[in-house]
């Protein structure tokens, strides 16, 4: 393992560690903002944290370049946040985590038809097959009957491809050689952008006074800077140096960060199904990433 894959596992690690504890901020601030209002927000901070970071202008070197940063912003940003927060609004939390898990599916599908070098193994499939078993383990913890509502499960595998599609425009952009600060800045921007139209249609305000509590705005500190600013850099950054494909797995570790915390700030218990679930997840990860030692020598980018 060469330094540089090493310092994209640990990106992608401390992403998921993150994202998977962002709920509890999340659950804290609905209480006060409305899903699209809080979601502009959050990245509204976090694209002024990426300027003061960075504050230097991204110059592009082709101009068609510009539809790449604008689709990201749409599928990462617009359309993924606002399709898993709606479909939590149409159907139970454990379907919307079960199905956005899926994204790395799609990824990997995507990722034969647009990128090269990225070739599955069986043990990627392998992996997959164990890894899903555990976010489903996970997420249902235990229901005997899965309860599907057909129009919110829908928007939450929509924002699964929509995260499928970003990985893959992240990893075609990653070769324009432009600066992740300023790269994830302008893919804010757009997102930005596109969640405009939506805004005057949930009828939010500005309403700042809220954030003089500090529990409100210490939450929405954690998700504009942490889960937003840092979290889209670091994850950038591993998909750079570990290929879409395989940084994508990390989506599994989600739930189990998500479930681990619950026990810590929630106080929920533990049972040994979902401790299973665990299991399978990091199993499914272990071998969805083994490549056998004859292979690595080889191995294309």
């Amino acid at each position: 393992m060469t330094s540089g894959s090493v310092y994209g596992h640990a990106a992608a690690i401390l992403t998921v560690l993150i994202w998977g504890t962002t709920f509890i901020s999340t659950k804290v601030l609905l209480a006060e903002f409305q899903p699209v209002e809080l979601l502009f927000f959050r990245f509204v901070l976090g694209y002024l944290a990426l300027w003061a970071a960075c504050p230097r202008r991204l110059k592009l070197t082709r101009r068609r370049q510009e539809l790449y940063f604008a689709a990201a912003g749409l599928c990462g940003v617009t359309l993924y946040f606002l399709l898993e927060n709606i479909a939590l609004t149409y159907t139970q939390a454990s379907n919307v985590g079960v199905l956005v898990a899926v994204s790395p599916i799609g990824m990997a599908l995507l990722a034969q038809r647009f990128l090269d070098g990225e070739r599955l193994r069986p043990t990627f499939f392998a992996g997959l097959a164990a890894a899903m078993a555990g976010v489903i383990l996970l997420a249902y913890n235990g229901a005997a009957v899965l309860k599907l509502n057909p129009l919110g499960d829908l928007l939450a595998l929509l924002a699964a491809l929509a995260w499928s599609f970003y990985s893959i425009l992240t990893r075609r952009m990653a070769a324009f050689g432009y600066g992740t600060i300023q790269s994830t800045r302008r893919i804010f921007f757009y997102g930005l952008l596109f969640m405009l139209p939506a805004l005057p249609l949930s009828h939010a305000r500005l309403g700042l006074e809220r954030l003089a509590q500090p529990v409100y705005l210490l939450n929405l500190l954690y998700l504009g800077l942490g889960a937003s600013a840092l979290c889209f850099v670091t994850w950038g950054i591993a998909m750079g140096r570990l290929g879409a494909v395989k940084t994508s797995v990390y989506i599994y570790l989600v739930p189990v960060v998500t479930m681990a915390a619950s026990a810590f700030f929630l106080r929920e218990q533990i049972t040994p199904l979902s401790l299973g679930g665990m299991g399978l997840t990091l199993a499914g990860l272990a071998i969805s990433q083994f490549r056998p030692a004859g292979q690595l020598a080889h191995r294309s980018g």
